[in-house]
């Protein structure tokens, strides 16, 4: 990783944990050892645990014929896929991930949203600066608030049952839609499994929580969309792919649906999208997860793993080969 990234990361008590725990190699001026690139000269020999962060070089088979005694990787960061060649877990590395740190902010961010945006936030905000007149919004016909509505959430990965946990602070009924969720599960976590379309036509908000793979490409499509009811808030702290920009945008011109998107098809979106002149729509620029102080809490997760490494304890937060097809 980098400088920027290993002091953004890593706070001085983590530091202290880190070395209390295991010889960290150092560079010849004494510092860390912060590796940005694989194709140096670096001697990696006797390294068993690496900590990773963003921005780190792929990892494959060429780079773990260097590493001869290494035992795991531990990612302070959140997902391991586009980094991680297939050799790493045929070698029998473990591997960790500091996702689900990283899945606090985010969560927290999409309640916040699901309260600002029930209140028509939005709306309110840019018919005020237009005419400075507190009552100058004429929409009343749009349900206000979140007392006994119904919240979708689509994938109960992390964050989507972290976010299920933060509604229980509210007066809502929560809907879930996920392949791999169990009845029974649902219910512990305090929503009703549905299927899809049937979140969609039920739902007041819908908030998408799913992984970008395959599958869930284009997952909210123009059909998907014209499921939702008018006057639907849409929340997208997952990833852009999942919803059809181009389908969007005719269902929030109409002022039909509301949507709230951290993460867009592209990304950014140009700068004449009409997407950015539309009162019912917010576009924030990927910040619902882990920033500024946000980030020590991953750093500390990663050196949590690596005490429990040196423990001989298993890793809290494993990332196996058998879920990379299904998980961010």
């Amino acid at each position: 990783m980098s400088d920027v990234t290993y002091r953004t990361m890593f706070d001085e008590a983590t530091l202290v944990r880190l070395r209390g725990t295991a010889t960290v190699l150092t560079d010849d001026a004494g510092g860390p050892l912060l590796v940005q690139s694989f194709d140096g000269a670096v001697d990696l020999r006797q390294v068993e645990v690496l900590v990773t962060g963003w921005g780190v070089p792929r990892i494959d088979a060429e780079v773990l014929g260097r590493l001869d005694h290494l035992r795991a990787i531990v990612h302070a960061a959140g997902s391991v896929k586009a980094f991680l060649d297939a050799a790493v877990w045929d070698a029998g590395v473990q591997v960790s991930t500091a996702a689900d740190a990283n899945s606090v902010p985010v969560a927290e961010f999409t309640l916040a949203t699901v309260v600002l945006a029930c209140k028509r936030f939005s709306r309110h905000v840019a018919a005020y600066r237009e005419t400075g007149d507190k009552r100058s919004f004429g929409e009343e016909r749009l349900p206000h608030g979140t007392h006994g509505i119904t919240i979708g959430v689509v994938g109960a990965s992390r964050i989507g049952r972290r976010v299920m946990d933060l509604l229980g602070v509210l007066d809502v009924s929560v809907l879930v839609s996920d392949p791999f969720l169990a009845e029974d599960e649902a219910r512990q976590l305090g929503a009703t499994l549905v299927e899809l379309p049937d979140l969609l036509r039920r739902s007041d908000v819908v908030t998408l929580h799913a992984p970008a793979i395959p599958e869930t490409h284009h997952l909210l499509d123009d059909r998907m969309l014209a499921m939702m009811r008018d006057g639907t808030v849409l929340i997208n702290t997952a990833r852009g792919s999942l919803v059809d920009t181009a389908a969007l945008e005719p269902h929030v011109a109409s002022g039909r649906l509301d949507a709230y998107l951290d993460v867009t098809e592209p990304e950014p979106l140009p700068a004449d999208s009409p997407l950015f002149r539309m009162p019912n729509v917010v576009l924030t620029p990927h910040i619902a997860g882990s920033m500024g102080n946000e980030v020590l809490r991953m750093g500390a997760t990663a050196v949590d793993e690596v005490e429990r490494l040196a423990q001989g304890h298993p890793l809290r937060y494993p990332v196996r080969a058998s879920e990379l097809t299904r998980i961010a």
